[in-house]
């Protein structure tokens, strides 16, 4: 599995962004985004099935953020509505290997995904 966020940059708070994962081998597997600030630990954001039947969000983006991929294209998304100045981070993607063909979502740890590749920044001002 390999994978690379992209789409990150600066916005005023209530802006958008949308995220995006790119990689291969990673179609079978539950994915999941993930967001650490400086100085604080790594934080779950939200995951996908597979086959995009389960998703689960953290509560801090619940109602904001929207997670979707596209297997056919190697691709995990995250649109990222209402931002907030708290959202502002190193956001990160990867995939959860225990979980083939999986239809729920088995954790929400960050020591359940990996391998982890190099995120994108996201930075809200207010």
């Amino acid at each position: 599995v390999q994978l690379q966020a992209s789409g990150g940059g600066l916005v005023q708070a209530g802006g958008s962004l949308r995220l995006s994962c790119a990689g291969s081998g990673f179609s079978i597997y539950t994915m999941g985004w993930f967001r650490q600030a400086p100085g604080k630990e790594r934080e779950f954001v939200a995951a996908i099935t597979y086959g995009s039947g389960g998703t689960r969000y953290g509560d801090p983006v619940k109602g904001r953020f929207t997670i979707s991929r596209d297997n056919a294209k190697n691709t995990v998304f995250l649109q990222m509505n209402s931002l907030e100045p708290e959202d502002t981070a190193v956001y990160y993607c990867a995939a959860d290997t225990r979980t083939r063909y999986t239809r729920f979502i088995a954790s929400a740890k960050w020591t359940d995904f990996g391998p982890w590749g190099q995120g994108t920044q996201v930075t809200v001002s207010s």
